[in-house]
């Protein structure tokens, strides 16, 4: 594989069939000569703190989230500021989609024109450190900003704001317990506010928190995260974390969405969370990646109450052992479980979305 050095001219390539599929990512560009000379515009503080704050995004994460899915002008933007050295792109082969991220450069502008008070304050060498991401992580961290782009398009056209999307777990995590008298850190993928408002001007507030499964963790250790949520929530850990005593925790509710690469190992998750004691029922909300990312408010969400249909003789729990397949429960469950839409009020909530009347929720 050939890669161009930061500053070369051209590239020559061997008459390979690798060389019709590679390209030179870091192909050089016009730098200005002086590159503080590019004027930073409130769109692009928007976009290079997101970039600060996620580490990453696709170009086409970056026109959704902060171009208004305006193609042209955010190519156009997002060479400006490559050229200035602000931003860079990370390489890849010709398939593969444009990540960004910020450089050290961009990154000292945006703290010295103030721009990051509202996040942990960090050095240029910590920065730089957060900043270097292997290839198994940022495909994760990626697929999350999919799902923070499937929210942000959908709740533009229905009468919703989002007003958080919160991607770096420091911001988020929390201490809690999974059961048995042990306490541990918990790091969320994604913290979510979405605001309402009513006829009267008030300002009903939802809060989720996401896990998005990457398919390498046992199915107890995330029934044992989930626990951690259920506990930060039952103990009043949320509610401390405005300021409020444990014993108003019922106004600082919320839910976890726990989303899944297939729908067979959703379901799994279903009947495992249906075997915790105290059982899980309806605290957490799962689903699938394509269905988030297609329609997230959309009924797509099912809860492991939802899976007490199951009749345990037809279809079996797996306890450990030797996993077997079972398309005709996940045949069954297709046709069968209702699926929920996330907005909508629960009948019969365990504990339902957080509905506060004007109420700020940053801590």
């Amino acid at each position: 594989m050939y890669i161009a050095p930061d500053h070369c001219t051209r590239i020559s390539l061997p008459p390979t069939p690798e060389s019709r599929v590679l390209r030179d990512i870091l192909r050089p560009m016009p730098v200005s000569p002086n590159r503080d000379s590019v004027r930073i515009q409130d769109r692009d503080v928007a976009l290079l703190r997101g970039l600060f704050e996620s580490r990453a995004l696709t170009l086409s994460q970056a026109t959704e989230l902060y171009f208004d899915g305006k193609a042209e002008p955010a190519k156009k933007r997002v060479q400006k500021l490559k050229s200035a050295g602000i931003i860079r792109e990370r390489p890849r082969r010709l398939y593969e989609q444009s990540v960004l991220f910020l450089t050290a450069q961009g990154f000292k502008r945006l703290a010295d024109d103030g721009h990051l008070s509202d996040f942990p304050e960090l050095s240029v060498a910590t920065f730089e450190t957060r900043s270097r991401i292997s290839e198994l992580t940022i495909r994760h961290e990626l697929e999350v900003q999919d799902v923070k782009v499937a929210f942000a398009s959908r709740l533009k056209s229905a009468d919703y704001t989002l007003k958080e999307f919160s991607t770096w777990p420091l911001l988020s995590q929390f201490r809690a317990s999974p059961g048995g008298g042990s306490v541990v850190d918990v790091k969320p993928d994604g913290f979510i506010r979405i605001h309402e408002p009513d006829d009267s001007g008030d300002i009903f507030e939802s809060i989720f928190f996401l896990e998005l499964d990457r398919s390498t963790e046992t199915l107890e250790t995330l029934a044992a995260r989930a626990r951690c949520y259920l506990h930060y929530y039952g103990s009043g850990g949320f509610a401390a974390r405005f300021g409020r005593p444990t014993s108003e925790k019922e106004r600082f509710a919320f839910r976890l969405l726990m989303v899944f690469k297939t729908a067979e190992r959703r379901n799994n998750m279903a009947v495992r969370l249906l075997g915790n004691r105290p059982q899980i029922l309806t605290h957490s909300w799962l689903t699938t990646f394509a269905e988030v990312t297609a329609d997230p408010l959309g009924p797509i969400w099912v809860r492991p109450k939802d899976f007490l249909i199951l009749d345990s003789e037809r279809f079996e729990v797996w306890n450990g052992g030797v996993y077997r397949h079972q398309p005709e429960r996940d045949e069954f469950v297709e046709k069968n479980v209702l699926k929920h839409s996330l907005l909508t009020e629960d009948t019969e909530p365990q504990i339902p979305a957080q509905k506060r009347s004007g109420q700020s929720a940053t801590p």
